[in-house]
């Protein structure tokens, strides 16, 4: 797995060094993008607009949204390329399986979206003067993100192998991405809480803004419910994933772009 891990990696690193164009302008768009809603703003609320912590839950919202939206069509994304080259068969009789292959791919792929993400971090700091936490505990609750993240990646990825083509449904979802990793859903009381705890990556998103916005030390609870919630989704996405896989070989459709 290792092997197929470093090969995907080296491919993505290839891919990088030929268009880098296209990873360092998204990082100075997505900042802009934030700083200009923040001078808006600004504007509309006049010289007493203060946020304080509130802003510095919304960058890391928004800012985990960047990350998010990259991994959702990040599947889907691969396979229909794939199909495109004409080499979407090859990938599923490869030894390692498709799951694998996209897995490992979209891991490989992280490690540069992560940097990216931080250099849009970097930039929205500096312009917003905001004072963000990072301890090391905050790395638990980013992998309870990520799962549930993955999770919905191959829920559409199996859209993607049934359907074929989704790319006019899949940017609607950035909205409802938007809105449910923006709003502070730890703070709901009641059956909002448990709704909180349902939605996916919500509890960890919510333990993100504890510990970097609030400067909260990990809560266990918390942290165990998050990781539930992303296990879960991750589990579901795969198995959905194996069944669309099973129905497009079945019915032939592999080769039928």
């Amino acid at each position: 797995m290792l092997e197929l891990f470093f090969a995907e990696f080296r491919r993505r690193w290839i891919i990088f060094r030929r268009y880098p164009i296209e990873a360092i302008a998204g990082i100075f768009v997505y900042a802009s993008v934030f700083y200009g809603l923040f001078l808006s703003a600004s504007y509309i609320a006049g010289p007493s607009f203060q946020l304080g912590e509130r802003l510095d839950s919304i960058i890391v919202g928004y800012v985990l949204w960047t990350l998010m939206t990259s991994i959702f069509f990040d599947i889907g994304g691969q396979l229909q390329q794939e199909a495109l080259t004409g080499t979407l068969e090859q990938v599923f009789l490869a030894r390692y399986g498709a799951i694998q292959v996209f897995l490992m791919r979209s891991l490989a792929n992280l490690s540069f979206q992560i940097i990216q993400m931080f250099g849009i971090l970097f930039i929205i700091i500096v312009l917003t003067q905001s004072h963000l936490n990072f301890p090391p505990t905050l790395v638990l609750a980013f992998v309870t993100v990520l799962l549930g993240a993955y999770g919905i990646a191959f829920i559409l990825g199996s859209l993607s192998l049934l359907f074929k083509r989704i790319q006019q449904v899949t940017p609607l979802l950035q909205f409802p991405l938007l809105f449910l990793l923006t709003t502070p859903t730890e703070t709901w009381t009641g059956t909002g809480r448990l709704l909180a705890q349902i939605l996916p990556m919500a509890p960890g998103a919510g333990l993100l803004r504890d510990l970097m916005a609030r400067g909260e030390s990990l809560n266990l609870t918390s942290l165990a419910i998050a990781l539930l919630n992303g296990s879960i989704y991750f589990a579901v996405g795969l198995s959905l994933f194996r069944v669309a896989e099973y129905q497009t070989k079945r019915r032939g459709m592999l080769s039928g772009y």
